[in-house]
């Protein structure tokens, strides 16, 4: 069941979003050759607290940590620990936060110094494919007019929709329906209506789509060891169109020195 929500409950969730917007611009500071996950996931941790907010991700189905921290061919789920960050990684970094019952969730996915020209070309082609998806979230819409925007961005750009994992709706809890695949044609699907709150969420290689799990049950890699990427907003569609509520564009410089 799709649960709507209010103007004011919107609000809330983009209460919790600038949260994780702040954690997202701290994290983006502290990324840096030698800097482990762990370092990050506690520095999160520590200042969503501070704020008033929880991490939503710790302990959920048994995660340990405050934030998935996921390099180079890791696509999602990474669990933080003494993996060090080395000048040429990627790391993808996604946050949630629980604020006063309501959850924000968002990724990106960081270049550790300078990278390659793949790598940079798939973080252009995974932020232009979010984008993309984003503008199709207005009422009247179909949740396929998000889905094929993705796809249709990733695959014009050489790179690959990861098919097994997807967005999802999101509010009192992390996970709720619709859920939201980057893939598919347009026109079909749930009618897009305003009050839905969705999580969209671009997952991509420079390879092919096919993943694997890691042997911790969390992780989740490019089955091709190709590079991936992930960027996530938290999406409210409004009368007045798409609203971000977790609009870390607006604040990160996405490259770290």
């Amino acid at each position: 069941m799709i649960i709507k929500k209010s103007p004011q409950e919107i609000d809330s969730i983009a209460a919790a979003g600038d949260v994780l917007v702040r954690t997202m611009t701290l994290l983006e500071a502290k990324i840096r050759p030698g800097v482990t996950t762990a370092d990050l996931d506690r520095a999160a941790e520590s200042f969503i607290r501070s704020q008033g907010g929880e991490p939503a991700f710790k302990g959920y189905r048994g995660f340990p940590g405050s934030i998935c921290a996921s390099p180079n061919s890791m696509v999602v789920h990474g669990i933080p620990g003494r993996y060090e960050l080395a000048r040429g990684d990627l790391l993808s970094i996604d946050i949630g936060v629980e604020r006063d019952g309501w959850v924000a969730d968002a990724a990106c996915t960081f270049a550790v110094g300078p990278v390659s020209p793949i790598a940079t070309k798939l973080l252009d082609v995974t932020e232009a494919s979010l984008l993309a998806g984003v503008d199709q979230c207005v009422a009247g819409n179909r949740l396929g007019d998000v889905s094929h925007a993705i796809q249709q961005v990733v695959e014009d750009g050489g790179m690959s929709v990861v098919r097994s994992l997807v967005g999802h709706g999101i509010g009192r809890d992390m996970h709720e329906d619709p859920q939201i695949p980057n893939f598919g044609p347009p026109g079909r699907g749930v009618l897009l209506e305003e009050g839905m709150v969705l999580a969209i969420e671009p997952m991509v290689t420079a390879g092919r789509h096919a993943v694997r799990m890691g042997d911790d049950g969390w992780a989740i890699y490019a089955q091709d060891g190709s590079l991936a990427a992930h960027f996530e907003f938290t999406v409210a569609i409004t009368a007045d169109g798409p609203r971000v509520c977790t609009p870390w564009q607006e604040a990160l410089r996405h490259v770290a020195a």
